[in-house]
């Protein structure tokens, strides 16, 4: 086995080659384009012997061009969390030193003595890797959508609280047209019921003239504090332009949402993840890219729970012992669960009851979720395995059981 330690930075790569008994082969710096794939394997053709059939590379990262150049030309890839490998440095330099070609070479000497404990890059398809770039996409555009409205909220309680007590969705479609065709309380207070009434129509809402009566006296209730004329002007403006990236980003986010939804549907695994209680499109396109469709990647369902980020956490020494979450996870993957489970108490049985019964044992709403989670990726791992859609009675089969199982996962 040859082994290569890869330093990589945005436009180069430091690298090390290393033999299976730690000798140090060759130390070189290429760019990460074609050129320097070439270099490096021409590197690895001049220093390979007649028993060196398998190369394994350490990396700092699992995806982008040059790690899917390396899987393809049949190398195995680790990828390491910068977290181990800083703590694995200390072993070479107790002072502290740091270099990339030593970063390198940490990353080397980790796969040749410790590839049992890393794990290698997940041969996804191709279609679960595009779906993950949609879906995380999506997912950060609903963030930063959330973002702009609460700088919104902020910005209009500055100087036109009014607006912020009239519109209980400020990225309602009404809210938007009204706000930006008049986003100063003197404006506002100037619209007349046609003008609100054919907001309302384009937004379809239902009982527009008690809606437009409405929001036309909340906009013009005496006794409002009001700015001076320069700083209510700029106030305008900063609501104006955060309103029109807000309604950009809604565009996106629902062209997204479409295409999120049409290549999760066509994916063999949709069935299966959309059978579970809670699990719509969205969600279980979120679902499927973060877990990834590599067959075996998962060996149990507590390692998939571990990935997770469901599962808790026991840390036991001598006679010490606590259980707790876990807080380095997935937020994407975590959020998705979350919001499955949390739409699940409402139309499965099952899962009401296992909710209700963490509540009684004095869990509180978030944690209890969390459980119901670890249970419902457990669930999943299962039908994924045997390709089985869910079944309400095979889940959950006695209280007494549910009850088994709540002790174990629910300790956190």
């Amino acid at each position: 086995m040859m082994i290569i330690g890869d330093d990589w930075a945005q436009d180069h790569h430091d690298l090390e080659l290393m033999s299976q008994d730690g000798v140090v082969l060759a130390r070189f710096r290429v760019p990460e384009n074609a050129e320097g794939l070439g270099t490096l394997l021409a590197k690895i053709n001049e220093h390979s012997t007649d028993g060196d059939n398998e190369v394994a590379v350490g990396i700092e990262r699992d995806n982008g061009p040059w790690v899917t150049a390396l899987r393809g030309y049949g190398f195995v890839v680790y990828a390491i969390n910068p977290i181990q490998s800083a703590r694995c440095r200390e072993r070479f330099s107790l002072a502290g030193a740091k270099s990339d070609v030593g970063d390198a070479h940490v990353l080397a000497d980790m796969v040749r003595t410790d590839r049992r404990q890393l794990r290698p890059v997940a041969e996804d398809s191709p279609e679960v890797e595009g779906l993950k770039i949609l879906a995380r996409t999506h997912k950060t555009l609903i963030w930063e959508r959330n973002r702009h409205l609460n700088r919104l909220r902020y910005n209009l309680i500055q100087y036109f609280p009014a607006a912020v007590d009239t519109f209980d969705d400020l990225s309602s479609p009404e809210c938007v047209e009204l706000l930006t065709k008049a986003p100063t309380p003197s404006r506002a207070a100037a619209l007349t019921l046609t003008q609100i009434k054919a907001a309302l129509k384009r937004a379809r809402r239902r009982t527009i003239d008690e809606r437009a009566t409405k929001i036309r006296t909340a906009l013009r209730a005496p006794g409002r504090l009001t700015q001076p004329g320069a700083l209510e002007a700029a106030h305008a403006a900063a609501t104006v332009a955060t309103l029109a990236v807000i309604a950009t980003i809604d565009t996106h986010i629902e062209i997204l949402n479409e295409q999120v939804t049409t290549a999760f549907e066509v994916h063999p695994q949709a069935a299966i993840i959309t059978s579970l209680p809670g699990m719509g499109s969205v969600v279980g396109a979120r679902v499927l890219a973060e877990f990834g469709d590599a067959p075996g990647r998962y060996r149990t369902g507590k390692a998939r729970r571990n990935f997770a980020g469901t599962s808790p956490v026991t840390k036991a020494s001598g006679k010490k012992s606590a259980v707790s979450r876990r807080y380095v996870h997935n937020d994407r993957l975590l959020d998705a669960l979350t919001r499955q489970a949390f739409t699940a108490i409402r139309v499965s049985p099952g899962a009401r009851a296992y909710y209700d019964m963490q509540r009684h044992r004095g869990v509180e709403h978030n944690a209890a979720l969390r459980h119901l989670a670890n249970r419902f990726v457990g669930i999943l791992h299962g039908c994924l395995a045997s390709e089985s859609r869910y079944d309400e009675h095979i889940a959950w089969t006695t209280p007494a059981s549910a009850g088994v199982t709540a002790q174990k996962d629910g300790a956190a």
